[in-house]
């Protein structure tokens, strides 16, 4: 049995969730959206769907009961309330909203109305960070006690002026905190829980002309009483990786680099390297390390590594509507993602540490 599928916003990351719905066995791709009803039209053309420039009138015209909202951050919200008031179940591209009232103002709509949020992070179904996730929730590294995030990545200012929304407060919500670093964030919280209290800095240090913030650092306590570092910029160049690194109780260490090389960039370049567990130093286990970066990386070349991954989290979606569960990366574990950038910031600009939750 399929479902109804649909597409709000017809940019370059809506191309990859069209993608997917239209070849998922548990997908009925039969709508497109965009508030240019052009672009709409030459998209939908492309997939032989139904072109709109409403939301409403689309679900109500279709029966979609999935969509992914592809648009700008600052429109997350507005589309998401939206759709889930006409019915459908959404999907969002990462993050959630740009502040927590409106992530609040999503997840309240879903609870209303009985449907269910997930956040696009499919970094989270990369085997190597399922592997890491297995570990901990296996114990074999006891507590998580240390976890770091650094992303050394690098993003010009045409870059910037691709889209007229990117590098402002008002439209993407902030920097590399709200548009690169929510996946490493996002699997962050995944391995080590609950934050208890965030102390961070951030500046702009190699992007004169930019409005928001290219580099960040943050020291986190966890309600577990582990430790935490965040490191993440947009100013080496070239870019080097993005990696997260745990360390439990007993001494070992597991970690990947989720990212190497060339920065990733929807629509406008291709995945530089496979991502691989760079670390892993579990007692009896030290040897496969070899072995899974081999059997990773030809995996992730014997796919189209361009969406397979969001494919596979949109399979998860469909499937947990079908079974009335959660989805792997739901509304909440977004909400999370955005409370910590928020801290992020809201340090930064008190020079005070920031207690969770944030009221």
């Amino acid at each position: 049995m399929s479902i109804k599928t649909g597409v709000i916003g017809c940019g370059k990351v809506g191309h990859f969730h069209a993608k997917a719905y239209a070849q998922l066995p548990g997908s009925e791709f039969v709508g497109a959206c965009n508030h240019n009803i052009k672009r709409a039209e030459e998209y939908a053309k492309t997939y032989s769907v139904q072109p709109f420039d409403s939301v409403g009138e689309m679900i109500d015209r279709t029966g979609i009961e999935l969509v992914s909202i592809c648009t700008p951050h600052l429109a997350h919200a507005k589309d998401a309330v939206e759709a889930i008031e006409h019915g459908a179940h959404v999907m969002i591209e990462k993050p959630l909203a740009i502040t927590l009232r409106d992530c609040d103002l999503i997840l309240n709509a879903a609870e209303k109305h009985n449907r269910q949020v997930a956040v696009t992070c499919q970094r989270r179904f990369y085997p190597p960070c399922l592997r890491i996730k297995q570990a901990i929730d296996d114990g074999k590294i006891g507590r998580p006690i240390i976890a770091s995030v650094t992303m050394l990545g690098w993003r010009d200012m045409a870059y910037y002026a691709s889209d007229p929304w990117r590098g402002s407060w008002d439209q993407e919500g902030g920097g590399v905190l709200v548009n690169q670093a929510p996946h490493q964030l996002d699997l962050l919280l995944w391995y080590m829980g609950e934050i208890d209290e965030v102390s961070a800095i951030w500046d702009t240090l190699n992007h004169p002309n930019l409005e928001v913030e290219d580099t960040a650092a943050a020291v986190i306590r966890f309600k577990n009483g582990a430790i935490g570092s965040i490191l993440v910029t947009n100013s080496v160049n070239p870019a080097l990786y993005g990696k997260v690194h745990v360390h439990g109780e007993n001494g070992a260490t597991l970690g990947v680099q989720t990212d190497g090389g060339a920065m990733f960039i929807a629509g406008m370049s291709g995945i530089a390297e496979p991502p691989v567990n760079d670390l892993w130093t579990v007692p009896g286990e030290e040897g496969l390390l070899a072995q899974w970066k081999d059997e990773d990386s030809k995996m992730f070349h014997s796919v189209d590594n361009m969406y397979y991954f969001h494919r596979m989290q949109i399979q998860d979606f469909i499937e947990a509507i079908g079974q009335n569960r959660p989805p792997l990366v739901d509304g909440l574990a977004g909400r999370r993602t955005v409370e910590l950038f928020t801290a992020i910031y809201v340090s930064g600009r008190t020079h005070k540490s920031i207690k969770f939750p944030i009221l």
